[in-house]
């Protein structure tokens, strides 16, 4: 099919609720794939809300241990057009479709409300994906009620790096400050592991004390899923949630994660 007539073959008005709801974006598949990735590590649905700015994905995993807020804004896409809308994904789905695209592809994302669909074009592929009910997907709250006592930035390496080495070791992992610098701590049955940088070897660097334990299991989805060429910015607290966030599609999208302690620290 030609390209003009994917993209008015999914350009679509006119929701079931008596309001105009439309969707249509074309972006670099290498983008949405990183956007997918980010979600799709923890979640397998996710809240899809968008409005003329951009899109947002939001998710919470079912025991409410972490949740994940990215956004895309509309300088990410290569066109883009919506009215406000709100539906659920599986987001797992939606991420096996677009990974069948090259990096340099662009994928073209239309909404059909009356239908429930979310269509997809690569090229001369076209997928309609059913839409979820958002009312059955676990909604977040927000993450910006959190009162962080720490907050660096680090290259995506060093989580990396810290994720690893704490996994020969333990289940878990401690990451805190002591005011100088940031450190990682995993204790296993016969080994440990410690991992420390100084602040003044950090991209940025504004911390107390503190001290939290958190799970490795999400930590290394999530690690799986920052690019490595990416700056990371970790905030924390003692006994308190773990906030990563970092930025891709040249500063126009955003993930970030909340992740609740795995139990008292000290």
């Amino acid at each position: 099919m030609s390209e003009e007539r994917d993209t008015d073959s999914m350009r679509t008005d006119g929701g079931t609720d008596g309001t105009d709801t439309a969707l249509h974006a074309v972006v670099a598949a290498d983008r949405l794939g990183t956007a997918l990735s980010a979600v799709d590590a923890l979640f397998e649905e996710c809240h899809l809300t968008f409005d003329g700015e951009g899109i947002r994905m939001r998710a919470m995993d079912p025991a409410t241990v972490a949740m994940v807020d990215l956004s895309i804004r509309d300088g990410a896409f290569e066109s883009y057009e919506a009215t406000d809308g709100h539906v659920g994904v599986a987001v797992d789905r939606l991420h096996e479709v677009v990974a069948v695209a090259g990096a340099d592809d662009l994928v073209r994302l239309g909404l059909d409300p009356e239908r429930r669909r979310l269509r997809v074009a690569i090229g001369e592929l076209e997928y309609s994906l059913a839409l979820i009910d958002p009312s059955a997907v676990r909604s977040p709250g927000e993450m910006d009620g959190v009162e962080f006592a720490a907050e660096l930035v680090a290259q995506a390496e060093t989580l990396d790096r810290s994720v690893r080495a704490a996994n020969m070791v333990s289940d878990h992992v401690a990451l805190g400050t002591d005011g100088e610098g940031f450190y990682v701590e995993a204790e296993g049955d016969t080994d440990d592991v410690v991992l420390e940088r100084s602040g003044d070897d950090l991209p940025a660097f504004d911390a107390g004390e503190t001290h939290s334990l958190f799970s490795l299991d999400y930590l290394t989805a999530i690690d799986r899923a920052v690019p490595r060429d990416r700056e990371v910015t970790l905030r924390l607290g003692t006994e308190q949630p773990l906030g990563i966030e970092f930025e891709f599609a040249d500063g126009a999208a955003t993930a970030e994660y909340l992740v609740a302690p795995r139990i008292a620290a000290r």
